[in-house]
């Protein structure tokens, strides 16, 4: 019963709440009473219907794992907070600013929904390059990571800005779990080690996200960038910081947030 609710009347209140924080109220201490998200599919529908609030198109997607095994979870990205080629976080974008160097891939063509699910071998045809990224994080809540996972998944999956940099189309000679990456703020190293990925292969989120967004949001259209989950875990640091994203055969992004 408590799902079912959760369907209706809290998906509306839980979603209006992000909206008007994205707006400039004031940071969520919680969601509000009879909001707590019981289950992914519930994350999804107020992820989508904040999306749809939002308006916008979909130009790319967050995917990750918690372990090399376990269920992925993802959310879209809007063209509006997804930098391709950018190095400047916009001032007051985000209320909150966490760094990620993160691996992403751009989609050549579109994976539209279709009955038979996509096979591994179709996903990686669709993949034209990879590419060094970083991932803003930010969220409406007033303490970033404070609150049960899936209320955090409702919330965008926290997502505040994509960059994305340099690549090769030579994806495929790639190998991620194998790739040193080193994340820098200012003149201080403050990771620099191989892999780091909680999700392992990030191919395989991949796959799964074809059939996640055939489901929620009509496919992966052409262009889009998928970004596959940090690999230094998240770096919060102050407005106007130079941060800089560097994996060793794909290159490095240097960001001023903001």
């Amino acid at each position: 019963m408590g799902v079912s609710v959760f369907s209706g009347r809290s998906t509306d209140l839980l979603t209006e709440s992000f909206l008007r924080v994205r707006a400039g109220a004031p940071l969520l201490e919680h969601v509000p009473d009879g909001c707590d998200v019981p289950s992914a599919e519930a994350a999804y529908r107020v992820q989508h219907a904040t999306i749809r609030a939002l308006g916008g198109r979909i130009a790319g997607w967050k995917v990750g794992a918690r372990t090399p095994e376990s269920e992925p979870f993802a959310a879209p990205i809007l063209a509006a907070t997804l930098f391709d080629g950018g190095t400047i976080l916009p001032p007051g974008l985000c209320r909150h600013i966490g760094v990620e160097a993160e691996i992403a891939y751009r989609f050549g063509h579109a994976l539209p929904p279709r009955d038979v699910p996509y096979t591994t071998g179709e996903v990686c045809d669709a993949i034209v390059s990879v590419h060094t990224a970083i991932e803003i994080i930010d969220t409406r809540f007033a303490v970033p990571g404070s609150q049960p996972a899936l209320d955090h998944l409702a919330d965008q999956q926290s997502h505040g800005a994509l960059f994305v940099g340099p690549g090769t189309t030579d994806w495929r000679s790639l190998v991620p779990l194998e790739e040193r990456v080193v994340l820098a703020v200012g003149d201080r190293v403050m990771a620099d080690h191989v892999g780091g990925n909680s999700a392992g292969d990030p191919i395989r989120t991949l796959v799964w996200l074809a059939g996640h967004a055939a489901r929620h949001a009509g496919g992966l259209a052409a262009g889009t960038i998928v970004t596959t989950g940090s690999a230094t875990g998240t770096l919060f640091v102050d407005p106007g910081t130079h941060v800089r994203a560097t994996f060793a055969h794909l290159g490095t992004l240097s960001l001023t947030c903001g």
